[in-house]
């Protein structure tokens, strides 16, 4: 992606290099805005496959945690109370195998501001690389942007400098492209990342969503050999919960790094709301609502692939997450005009670095009825 072009400085500088903004790529969906607007414009209103946001309720038993927990006036702390982070260790041991402390989970104010601050809080810097992969969700480049580090993309990890890189990110599922890692992958890189002293850190949000083949990860023991040293793990239940409004997330693992980051993050008063906290943890304790919502997710799912198919697109990886990662194998521009033509707005794979640029990221988490009619406007359309 390019920078922002060069602005004129802010009151009291002396020049604009010092925007940190001109370091950072163009806000990408400020780019889809134009295809929006046309979409919305189709007589049958706006079929939102786009961004990704969850539309459907908070499950009661979140909502009423959340209620009961609202009269706290005073400061809730950084580290959250323990019966937070025993919840948080104890879905970890019961969802992904991986046998871990409370004093090794940390709550984090939604995953995204996670991504963007991990590498300045652990102080990298300039002349220090932010490994992450070749399609990524665009947030892993911005905060070694914030940082002043350099990122690299890859594809696999014996393409690194292994003497440079200091964060390297892994992501299965992927955004954008519902591939998962296997344990043998995943394996390979812990043995990197160790190999050169570099921390590995694994992008888990979507890892209650695999459809066709079942989400591993980095902390189950068969994996890291029952060794969290060096690794951390990010969990959001944007997704699995609908919480994208309550910035409920949490990063597990290495309890050093976890400590470091409970310390920083002290000082920069990064706190989870307590109503929040306690939400999460009422979250985290109930299985039933996340069957539930993977079986809304399943059905749009179904739909919008046989609908797109037929349409003409292929779809490539997608065996997990919330996306198809679909193409025409032209342009993802162009695919998006059409499509917005027809009142759907989907993501232009280039979102998600140069090698989508034939792809468009097609997310399944509008409403049934929005579902229902892009699946009939793709059919009309044949």
């Amino acid at each position: 992606m390019s920078t922002n072009s060069t602005r004129a400085p802010l009151p009291g500088h002396p020049g604009a290099a010092r925007r940190v903004s001109d370091r950072l790529p163009v806000f990408p969906w400020d780019k889809l805005e134009p295809y929006k607007a046309t979409a919305l414009a189709h007589p049958g209103g706006l079929c939102d496959f786009s961004v990704g946001t969850p539309v459907d309720p908070v499950p009661e038993v979140i909502q009423k945690a959340l209620a009961a927990h609202t009269d706290t006036p005073g400061y809730p702390t950084v580290w959250g109370p323990l019966e937070l982070r025993e919840a948080i260790a104890g879905w970890l041991d019961r969802r992904c195998g991986a046998v871990i402390g409370p004093q090794a989970v940390l709550p984090t104010v939604g995953s995204k501001e996670l991504v963007a601050w991990l590498p300045a809080q652990l102080g990298l810097g300039p002349g220090d690389q932010v490994a992450h992969p070749r399609l990524a969700y665009p947030t892993y480049e911005v905060g070694a942007r914030l940082c002043g580090a350099e990122p690299v993309a890859y594809d696999s990890v014996d393409e690194l400098d292994g003497s440079r890189v200091r964060l390297l990110w892994v992501n299965s599922p992927s955004n954008p492209t519902g591939r998962v890692l296997g344990a043998e992958e995943l394996r390979r890189a812990v043995e990197w990342a160790r190999e050169h002293g570099a921390l590995l850190v694994s992008d888990e949000c979507y890892l209650e969503l695999g459809w066709e083949a079942e989400p591993v990860s980095v902390l189950r023991p068969d994996v890291c050999g029952g060794d969290h040293t060096g690794l951390l793990a990010v969990h959001s239940l944007s997704k699995r919960s609908n919480l994208a409004g309550y910035r409920a997330s949490f990063v597990a693992g290495d309890p050093v790094v976890v400590r470091e980051l409970l310390e920083v993050r002290k000082h920069g008063g990064m706190i989870v709301p307590a109503p929040v906290q306690a939400a999460t943890a009422a979250a985290l304790a109930d299985d039933a609502h996340v069957t539930e919502q993977r079986e809304r997710y399943a059905a749009r799912r179904s739909a919008l692939r046989a609908a797109l198919e037929a349409y003409g697109f292929r779809i490539e990886h997608s065996e997990a997450s919330l996306y198809l990662w679909a193409t025409q194998d032209r342009p993802c521009w162009e695919t998006v005009a059409e499509l917005a033509g027809l009142g759907i707005l989907v993501a232009p794979g280039d979102f998600y670095g140069p090698a989508g640029e034939r792809f468009v990221r097609v997310a399944f988490t509008a409403t049934d009825e929005r579902v229902a009619a892009a699946v009939e406007r793709l059919g009309a359309a044949r």
